[in-house]
């Protein structure tokens, strides 16, 4: 008999693509989605791109008696719903709060009563704040940060005693430097599932995903990922807006990687209690990210738009070390860049998006939060 896995936030971006990988595989699949607007647009409905053998259940993660009844019959949990995006998180501080903390207690709180086989929850790389660095002498610093004045001097690289220190790949072992609310969020959503999980033997594994990107994501949303922030500026013959100087590194990772390293999660007894990242184990700055993406789009004479200004919670570096994930789950990103951003690029040529990213940028520098 197939099991039966519930998705929160099985509607949107990651959830839905989770829900294409687990039903190949042979499992039922239920979403609890609340539909936000800011994903789902006002008028929300079932998602065209959700599989049609998904069992959606429209509700609030928040709502005690709506996870109840998603949780009835149910084999496994990804909790996955969350409000997203570190620049929304720093003004509306009690929504997020509220969502993604309050949200997973209620989940929690219902697992009590309705344990599962297994829960993943997603986390974020945000918690790290600034990613692992060497000095000139190849010491690792994980507790790099930037000062405030050297920001508003455009200074934008790590430095200690006046030199500039190399980012190297991130890996689980990083202390957490929590810059953002969304951060603190995402870490107290993977702390809280961990501490109940081994509290009332729920087996329980977090997720660390680094900058997943790929069809699906909510173009009209600011807060969304940057390349799905980027597509929307081009689409609307806009350039992209690039922080700082553009030179800022991530880990970019295709949506459909990142569903099947949530099945092996799942599948894996002994990633049980076990935090991970989920990432491709590449680099590449925002400024190439940006281009490559218009060049992709057709759009290569619309050049990036370097503003120059720091975004209070942004940090310089961060890049996945996914050797963890790939010893224990068994996980190796399949999807290669270029193939992806094709992939992508074909997609949006299908979508109309509203660009609301000079609104998003308004409301950040009304409330002191860019420099």
């Amino acid at each position: 008999m197939a099991k039966k896995i519930l998705i929160t936030g099985g509607a949107g971006f990651i959830g839905s693509h989770l829900a294409d990988e687990l039903l190949q595989q042979g499992y039922e699949v239920r979403a609890l989605d609340n539909l936000s607007p800011q994903v789902h647009g006002e008028s929300p409905q079932r998602p065209s791109y959700l599989h049609p053998e998904v069992e959606l259940q429209r509700g609030d993660i928040r709502d005690p008696e709506a996870v109840k009844q998603a949780l009835k019959g149910m084999d496994a949990v990804f909790h996955l719903a969350a409000m997203v995006g570190v620049g929304q998180s720093m003004y509306q501080i009690n929504h997020y709060t509220d969502v993604n903390n309050r949200g997973t207690a209620v989940l929690l709180e219902a697992l009590v009563d309705h344990p599962v086989e297994k829960l993943v929850v997603a986390s974020s790389m945000s918690i790290y704040g600034e990613g692992l660095y060497t000095d000139s002498k190849d010491n690792l610093l994980a507790e790099a940060s930037r000062d405030l004045e050297d920001l508003k001097k455009a200074q934008w690289e790590v430095y200690k005693n006046g030199a500039p220190l190399r980012p190297v790949a991130t890996p689980e072992a990083k202390k957490p430097d929590l810059s953002s609310v969304y951060a603190l969020s995402k870490y107290d959503q993977e702390r809280l599932c961990l501490i109940a999980g081994k509290a009332y033997n729920i087996p329980t594994t977090a997720l660390r995903f680094f900058n997943v990107y790929g069809t699906r994501q909510a173009l009209s949303n600011p807060y969304t990922g940057v390349l799905a922030i980027f597509a929307s500026r081009l689409l609307n013959d806009n350039p992209p807006m690039i922080f700082e100087d553009g030179k800022q590194q991530r880990d970019f990772v295709h949506v459909t990687d990142v569903a099947r390293a949530c099945r092996l999660a799942m599948e894996e007894p002994k990633a049980n209690g076990e935090v991970f990242n989920i990432g491709s184990g590449n680099n590449y700055s925002i400024e190439f990210i940006a281009n490559k993406l218009a060049q992709v789009m057709g759009k290569q004479h619309i050049k990036a738009e370097i503003t120059g200004k720091y975004r209070v919670g942004d940090i310089r570096h961060c890049f996945a070390d996914i050797s963890k994930a790939n010893k224990i789950l068994g996980f190796r990103p399949v999807m290669d860049f270029d193939k992806g951003l094709q992939e992508l690029a074909a997609w949006l040529e299908t979508q109309i998006a509203t660009d609301n990213v000079s609104k998003a940028s308004m409301e950040l520098s009304s409330r002191g939060l860019t420099v």
